[in-house]
């Protein structure tokens, strides 16, 4: 009785994974495929290839273009775009601001732009940081005196940070602040050089910040990934892995950066 239990699970088992062996091969070729290339492939005998094929077909996991050739189906798409559609920012940052937070035992930021401004969403923080100055989730800064709100400026148009400085004024918050458009542009031009950003205590004195983007799989902007410290504490070692988890990030959210 424990091997008829057992069985029927290893030959379904067996049977996903020649399935996955199969899907694999499709996907390393960009025209259709002959049963013979992805039995070669898939290191599958033919006539095991063709009765597996024949079922995906029918589940649209796979396209029978002709006699014989085969293309990966819309239904992956399909459910590509349902994983997709759940996957959040958020979600897909937590464990790796973590990691970071682990690493640096600083305060972590997630945040998002939102009009004129940025907003914070996530955060993983120490009450040993020293900072006095804590965002909660939900605050927002403006684009121009925070590091992730540069990300999102530097990306812009020139008549739209033009407009923006317009309609805010370039308002200031202290001494440090940025408060002109000239220069404000000529930050914004090191920040496409370095594909980084900071903030040099311009929102709030005694902390200083360093930020890197989150890309989505169309490489679109969608948050900042940012690191806050008491200014005198900030490690520029630190610079590395911030860019690196926010890579990470983007990689999660299915963004393939351009070679």
């Amino acid at each position: 009785m424990k091997m008829e239990s057992v069985e029927p699970a290893k030959t379904s088992i067996q049977v996903i994974e020649r399935m996955v062996a199969l899907l694999d091969a499709l996907a390393t070729y960009a025209d259709p495929v002959s049963l013979k290339e992805l039995s070669k492939v898939s290191g599958l005998h033919p006539s095991t290839a063709h009765r597996i094929l024949n079922d995906m077909v029918v589940t649209r996991f796979v396209d029978r273009v002709e006699p014989g050739t085969y293309r990966l189906g819309m239904r992956l798409l399909e459910l590509g775009n349902v994983v997709k559609s759940r996957l959040s920012v958020r979600e897909a940052a937590l464990d790796f601001m973590r990691a970071l937070h682990k690493k640096t035992q600083q305060t972590i930021n997630l945040s998002v732009r939102q009009g004129d401004e940025i907003v914070y969403i996530d955060r993983a923080f120490s009450e040993r940081s020293g900072m006095q100055v804590v965002r909660a989730i939900g605050g927002r800064g403006p684009l121009h005196l925070t590091s992730t709100g540069k990300l999102f400026l530097s990306v812009d148009e020139p008549k739209a940070i033009r407009a923006y400085a317009t309609r805010t004024g370039l308002a200031g918050h202290n001494k440090n602040s940025i408060t002109d458009l000239a220069r404000l542009e000529r930050e914004l031009s090191l920040v496409r050089a370095r594909g980084y950003a900071r903030d040099n205590e311009e929102l709030e004195l005694g902390v200083r910040c360093m930020a890197a983007g989150i890309h989505d799989d169309s490489g679109k902007l969608v948050a900042g990934l940012s690191i806050s410290a008491p200014a005198d504490r900030l490690q520029e070692e630190w610079l590395e892995d911030l860019v690196t988890t926010a890579s990470q990030i983007s990689a999660t959210l299915g963004y393939t950066p351009v070679r």
